[in-house]
């Protein structure tokens, strides 16, 4: 049975709400906005970058007693964190309840706090919780939901695009730190102090300085005083509301499938690093260099390696910049089949670039330009399901696009650890590849055949209904 809000609590959060609606903005509060967004927008991608960045060295540090094995040995112990991803589908939905704003600073406070117990940990324990924590914290991606519903319709991918693009370049911090605080390998965590410091300084200006916005609080307004026309919705949020509307529509339901098959190549985001170290450490000893892979392995990662990532932010910034200008240029489908297919051409330019020993800052490049166009064919999606789905709704949904990405994530491990643990870390490449183009292929045919696409669309008007015709209707209709 559907829950009534209380009419005095009502009454009184509708005149809250209409308080913050009425208060001052100003011409520059946009731009004001969006810098706040960015500076969370970068905690976020450093947090999401930097365990990846520093894989090969945290492996062969708390792991190297299982030898060559140690990076799938950490693949392994990853799984814990699917727990933590299991509580985030209950969690983000609180925002279409309680606004935008609150979980904007805690998710920023809540990933910067385990970069902290990650510099702190002293054992595999502490480790995993600490990289659970930022796994709990960092898909919520709050603040894409900020732009999602500040941005204008007709500029809001690109104003995306530009906030991601500005957030990677901010990874860049990482292999400098790298270049300045480990000396050896051993001292990866000292790496972690000063993002994590950050990022903490940036959820009080979060907490200080940003607004809810105005599309959730006009949402819950019209939620508080029953107008489920304007609402789109006669519910509130949450878990089970979202899943019954996603399974409802055709659009939403063909969208989170696509995802799925997308989120199949997710290890190619976190094993790219071990791709680079073994692909340069092979070829130092097939040129007599080194006597042994251990010892290849440490130079390469002191040496090459650092200066490899510092070209991958700029790469994966690119990654990030350009979809989005296509997507509002032509069409998001257009944008999504860009996206895939430089992802695969960047990845074979990584793997065999530091394999054939090119010099590392140019396969930093490629490496950083590849992350960013998978990156962004899966933002796409997700932006698709944001926009074919009402405000009141919309965080919920997102957060139960989780499910499928749990299901995409889950393939990957299941394929690719059982290869990495029994091939080695040095076929890294072949079997990331065998398996990501096949999900960038299935995820494509999926938006091209099955799903309307959602350029322009008004997200304070959308209803959900709109495409449950057969594409082909629905596009003839608008």
């Amino acid at each position: 049975m559907k829950r009534t809000p209380d009419p005095d609590k009502a009454a009184r959060e509708i005149a809250r709400r209409e308080k913050q609606l009425a208060g001052p903005r100003g011409k520059f509060y946009f731009p004001y906005l969006i810098f706040i967004v960015s500076l969370v927008y970068i905690t976020d991608e450093i947090a999401s970058q930097i365990g990846t960045l520093m894989k090969t060295e945290i492996a062969n540090d708390m792991l190297s007693h299982f030898g060559d094995a140690s990076v799938g040995m950490l693949d392994i112990l990853s799984v814990v964190s699917v727990p933590f991803l299991a509580l985030g589908i209950v969690y983000k939905p609180l925002s279409d309840r309680f606004g935008r704003k609150p979980f904007l600073v805690i998710n920023t406070f809540g990933m910067s706090f385990g970069l902290l117990i990650v510099y702190l940990s002293n054992s595999v324990p502490l480790y995993v919780l600490g990289a659970c924590v930022i796994q709990f914290f960092v898909p919520h991606d709050m603040q894409a939901v900020y732009i999602l519903e500040a941005a204008p319709s007709k500029h809001r991918a690109k104003i995306y695009s530009i906030v991601k693009c500005v957030a990677m370049l901010g990874v860049m911090v990482v292999p400098l730190l790298r270049r300045l605080l480990m000396q050896s390998t051993s001292q990866w965590r000292r790496v972690y102090l000063i993002p994590a410091v950050v990022g903490l300084v940036t959820s009080f200006a979060a907490l200080m300085l940003a607004k809810e916005t105005d599309a959730f609080n006009r949402a819950r307004i019209n939620y508080l005083r029953g107008n489920t026309a304007e609402n789109g919705t006669d519910t509130a949020g949450g878990v089970l509301p979202a899943l019954k509307f996603v399974w409802k529509h055709k659009q939403l339901r063909w969208l989170y499938i696509a995802v799925a098959f997308a989120e199949a190549g997710y290890l190619l985001t976190v094993d790219y690093q071990v791709v680079i170290t073994y692909g340069y450490a092979r070829h130092y000893l097939e040129l007599g260099v080194f006597s042994d892979l251990e010892a290849a392995l440490e130079s390469v990662g002191v040496n090459q390696v650092t200066s490899a990532l510092f070209l991958f932010p700029v790469g994966c910034a690119l990654g990030q910049l350009l979809p989005g200008f296509v997507a509002d240029r032509k069409s998001r489908k257009a944008a999504a089949l860009f996206s895939s297919l430089a992802a695969v051409v960047f990845f074979l330019g990584f793997m065999l670039g530091s394999r054939a020993g090119l010099p590392p800052y140019l396969v930093g490049f490629f490496c950083g330009a590849c992350i960013g166009f998978f990156w962004a064919n899966v933002d796409i999606i997700n932006m698709m399901t944001g926009e074919s789905c009402p405000t009141a709704l919309r965080s919920s949904v997102l957060a139960t696009v989780s499910v499928a990405t749990g299901v995409g994530v889950a393939v990957a491990y299941a394929v690719t650890i059982p290869l990495l643990t029994w091939l080695g870390n040095a076929a890294a490449g072949p079997v990331l590849l065998c398996v990501a183009v096949p999900s960038l292929i299935a995820a494509f045919t999926v938006l091209a055949l099955k799903t309307h696409d959602t350029k322009g669309v008004d997200l304070t008007a959308v209803r959900g209904d709109e495409w449950d015709a057969p594409p082909e209707k629905a596009e003839a209709r608008d």
